[in-house]
């Protein structure tokens, strides 16, 4: 892996890996994304069917754990997240996935997913892998360097009418910025990152980044994307807000193991397969 790629993800939060997955791999990827699709998890979200939001998304699906723990470890992830961190050991978490369909479902609000996960530390990363050829302007978006700034209030994704709707609302973190809204007044106001996408390209990004998906139109109507998520030896644990009982500290994922780390431990359990 060429450095410059390792510098823009310690100082961007995320990068374009091209050409990752072979097409035998691309293609158990996506057979693993349409079971998971068919076969929805307890964590299937739902509050936004019939909004001009509504998306399908998925979670750390049970059902579909020992298949994506088999597959993940055949695959280049491991390998490739230790030399992007420089991490001696990688460890998978789980899966999330994606359906945007019939040109219909608008952008996803900007988030960090360590607004609803335990997380701390730099070595996290998820790859986003898309199955489609994905435009730029219907591509991931990240806020340069948002990874190694404030930690804002998550976005509940339950108001289409507001895209800064907190999760907890208790002043713990400062609510989200309507960067859309001051986006459209000043394109400058932020830096943001995207990237046309082909089929075997990854985006690896921080999940800590400010990130948000771009809609579906009439030119792209169908996006399929399948994000990956993985942790190094500088992961740590770090409780959430108790104010909002789905999160309350330990997160709506795996709470049981989560509830036997304190705040600062190293982010392990044995539920997670390790890779390197």
């Amino acid at each position: 892996m060429d450095e410059s790629v390792k510098e823009a993800f310690r100082k961007d939060g995320a990068v374009l890996i091209k050409d990752c997955l072979s097409d035998s791999q691309l293609a158990q990827c996506y057979d693993a994304f349409k079971w998971d699709v068919e076969n929805p998890g307890p964590y299937v979200f739902r509050a936004l069917d019939g909004t001009a939001l509504q998306t399908h998304i998925d979670n750390s699906n049970p059902l579909a754990k020992p298949k994506l723990d088999e597959m993940v470890a055949k695959m280049p992830f491991g390998e490739l997240f230790a030399e992007l961190w420089g991490s001696k050991h990688v460890w998978y978490f789980a899966e999330e996935v994606f359906v945007k369909e019939g040109g219909k479902s608008g952008r996803g609000p900007w988030h960090q997913d360590t607004s609803v996960l335990p997380w701390a530390g730099r070595h996290w990363g998820n790859a986003w892998i898309s199955f489609q050829k994905v435009p730029k302007k219907n591509s991931l978006e990240i806020v340069r360097g948002s990874h190694l700034g404030i930690q804002y209030d998550g976005a509940s994704f339950r108001n289409p009418d507001d895209p800064t709707d907190p999760v907890y609302g208790d002043g713990t973190w400062p609510r989200l910025p309507a960067i859309d809204k001051e986006l459209a007044a000043d394109p400058n106001a932020y830096d943001v990152l995207s990237w046309e996408v082909e089929p075997g390209d990854i985006v690896a990004l921080h999940p800590h980044c400010l990130h948000g998906g771009a809609a579906v139109d009439e030119d792209f109507p169908d996006r399929h994307t399948l994000v990956l998520r993985f942790f190094g030896d500088d992961a740590t644990f770090r409780p959430l807000p108790e104010s909002n009982p789905r999160y309350a500290r330990n997160g709506p994922l795996f709470a049981e193991e989560m509830a036997k780390l304190d705040a600062g431990d190293p982010f392990r359990s044995p539920v997670f397969r390790q890779l390197v």
